[in-house]
C-alpha cells in the first residue's frame, strides 16, 4: 500500500516520542508533520478521511502502544552475492533487513566474488542485485594491495567508502594491506574527502596469543571447542594495538576513518584520546557484542564465532558505557552468514568454523531489549542504529523523521514479546546466535519511501520489493532515480 497519512500516538520526532500526523508526498518524502495532543489521533484520522476521500486507502493509524521510528540504516552487511550466494543473497538478505526494521543498508565489498575493488566488480554486483532488493541498498568499495588507482573511480561511481583489513580477511580474494599500503590509500582517499573503514586487529599479537594458548594446553592444537579458549587466541590487545597504529595513520594523513565492529573495551582509552585531539575518527560496535557474554557460550557453538570475538560480561558493560559516553557512535549488524557446511566446518572444533554472526533481522530487537534492561530508551537506540549510521555515509534523507526526509519508518511494538526461531528468519541459512533468545519488543511493520513493505495490520501479504540503489554524491546520498533496474545499467 502507498501511505499518504501516518497517524500515531508515538512518533519519534527530535528525540522524543510524541503524537503526530505525518503526511507523505507522491515522491515518497515527508511533506508535513503535525504534532498532536495525547489521545487526539483517532479524531485526527476522522478529520483526514472527511477532508480527503482517497485517504482511507492511503492512511495508516496505529495502536497507542506502537512506536514509529525512522527506518534503521545498517552500514555493515555482507550479502555475498554473486559468488557466494548460497551463503546469503540480495533477495533473502534485504527481505531479512526489511523484517528487522532496516530500510537502508550498505553492502560490504567482500565476501562476494569478485570483491568490489574496481568499477567493473561494482557493476557486476549491481547487476546481480537489480530487481530483487526489498530495501534501499548501497555499496562499499575495498582497499587491497595494488588497487589504489581504483579508489577515485569507485568513489565517482557511487561507493560510500573503502574497507580494508589489517590481517587475513578469511577469503583469499580480499587480502590485507600493510601499514605503508594503508597510508598510501588513506592519502588518496583524503584527496577527495572519502572515508576509510578498517577491520582493526593485529596479526602479530594474534599469532603470539595463539602460540601461548597452545603452549599452555597442547591438546588445543588438535581440538579447540571452548569459546573462551578460542577467544584467548584473539585477545583484546590485538584490537587495541591495531587501533593505536590506525590512529597514528589518521593523524599523519588526516583521512576520515571509521573503526569497524569494536569488540574490545581496552581500545576505548586510545579512542578517547584521538577524539579529544580532534582526529576524524568514528567507531561502531555490534548487537552480538552488546547482547552476549563469552562465559555463557556453550562449547562448540560455532554460531557465536566472529572476529573479533565476543568477550566477557565486564567488557560488554564497558561497551555499553562507551556508547553512552559517545566514544562509540553507532550499532550495526555485521551480518556475516555462511552455509551450514562452512559454519560448522570441523565441529565441534571452532578453529576452522566460519567467523561471523548472522543477525540482520534480529539485531534491532535484540539491542532494544537489552537497552531496556539497562534503562536506555528506544530514542537513544534509534539514534545509534538509524541517525548516526545515516550520518556516517551522508544519507541526509535517511535516519530521521523530518520534513524533506524519505518516508522510511520502522513500526515497533515494545510490549510484544517473541522467541527467535532460526528457521523462521528470512536469512538464507537458518543459523543464528540469537536462536532461542526471548525478546521483549517486536518490529511489526516497515515503510520505505511511503510504501508499506509489511504492515502491522496485514502480515499475510507478500512483502513489497521496492528497494533502490543508493549512491554517494547524489542529492542527500539518496536513492538513484529510476530504481534498481535502471541503476544497475549505469546510473550510479
Amino acid at each position: 500500500m502507498t501511505v499518504r497519512h501516518l497517524i500515531a500516538e508515538q512518533v519519534l520526532l527530535d528525540g522524543e516520542l510524541v503524537p503526530a500526523h505525518v503526511e507523505i508526498g507522491a515522491d515518497g518524502t515527508i511533506r508535513r508533520i503535525t504534532r498532536l495532543k495525547a489521545g487526539e489521533t483517532a479524531k485526527r484520522a476522522k478529520v483526514v478521511r472527511a477532508s480527503d476521500v482517497s485517504a482511507g486507502e492511503g492512511m495508516v493509524t496505529l495502536k497507542p502502544r506502537e512506536q514509529v521510528l525512522p527506518g534503521n540504516v545498517d552500514t555493515h552487511v555482507h550479502i555475498n552475492e554473486p559468488g557466494r550466494t548460497d551463503w546469503e543473497g540480495f533477495a533473502t538478505g534485504t527481505m531479512a533487513a526489511a523484517l528487522g526494521g532496516v530500510t537502508s543498508l550498505v553492502d560490504m565489498p567482500l565476501n562476494a566474488i569478485p570483491p568490489t575493488v574496481d568499477v567493473e566488480s561494482l557493476r557486476i554486483k549491481q547487476q546481480a542485485a537489480a530487481s530483487q532488493i526489498y530495501v534501499d541498498t548501497g555499496f562499499w568499495g575495498g582497499i587491497v594491495p595494488g588497487n589504489t588507482d581504483q579508489l577515485r573511480p569507485l568513489h565517482d561511481a557511487g561507493v560510500f567508502g573503502f574497507k580494508c583489513f589489517l590481517l587475513d580477511s578469511g577469503v583469499e580474494e580480499f587480502p590485507p594491506v600493510s601499514p605503508s599500503q594503508l597510508r598510501e590509500a588513506m592519502v588518496t582517499v583524503k584527496s577527495f574527502d572519502g572515508l576509510v573503514i578498517v577491520h582493526a586487529e593485529d596479526a602479530k599479537t594474534i599469532d603470539t596469543a595463539t602460540e601461548a594458548t597452545i603452549r599452555r594446553r597442547p591438546a588445543l592444537a588438535r581440538r579447540m571447542t571452548s569459546y573462551a579458549d578460542w577467544a584467548a587466541t584473539r585477545p583484546q590487545e590485538a584490537e587495541a594495538t591495531a587501533i593505536e597504529g590506525l590512529i597514528d595513520a589518521v593523524r599523519e594523513t588526516g583521512c576520515r576513518t571509521h573503526i569497524l565492529h569494536l569488540a574490545s573495551a581496552a581500545a576505548l582509552d586510545p579512542i578517547k584520546e584521538a577524539r579529544d585531539e580532534g582526529l576524524p575518527l568514528t567507531v561502531e560496535t555490534c548487537p552480538h557484542y552488546l547482547c552476549f557474554e563469552a562465559e555463557q557460550i556453550p562449547d562448540g557453538a560455532a554460531e557465536f564465532k566472529c572476529c573479533p570475538p565476543i568477550r566477557d560480561a565486564g567488557n560488554r558493560d564497558a561497551l555499553w558505557q562507551g556508547l553512552q559516553e559517545g566514544l562509540i557512535d553507532m550499532i550495526v549488524s555485521d551480518h556475516s552468514p555462511a552455509t551450514r557446511e562452512e559454519k560448522y566446518r570441523g565441529a565441534p572444533d571452532l578453529t576452522h568454523a566460519w567467523g561471523g554472526v548472522s543477525g540482520l533481522q534480529v539485531g534491532f530487537a535484540a539491542v532494544a531489549d537489552e537497552a531496556r534492561r539497562r534503562g536506555i530508551g528506544i530514542e537513544q537506540v534509534s539514534r545509534w542504529m538509524a541517525t548516526n549510521t545515516a550520518e556516517l555515509v551522508g544519507l541526509d534523507r535517511k535516519g530521521s523523521i523530518s520534513v524533506g526526509s524519505d518516508a522510511d519508518f520502522l513500526i515497533y511494538d515494545p510490549a510484544q514479546a517473541h522467541v527467535v526461531v532460526a528457521s523462521g528468519l528470512a536469512h538464507k541459512n537458518p543459523i543464528t546466535a540469537y536462536a532461542g533468545r526471548e525478546l521483549r519488543g517486536t518490529v511489526v511493520g516497515t515503510i520505505l519511501r511511503g510504501t508499506e513493505i509489511f504492515s502491522p495490520q496485514d502480515t499475510s501479504t507478500a512483502l513489497a520489493q521496492t528497494g533502490r540503489f543508493l549512491a554517494s554524491g547524489t542529492a542527500g546520498g539518496g536513492p538513484v532515480p529510476g530504481g534498481a533496474e535502471t541503476a544497475a545499467v549505469g546510473v550510479l
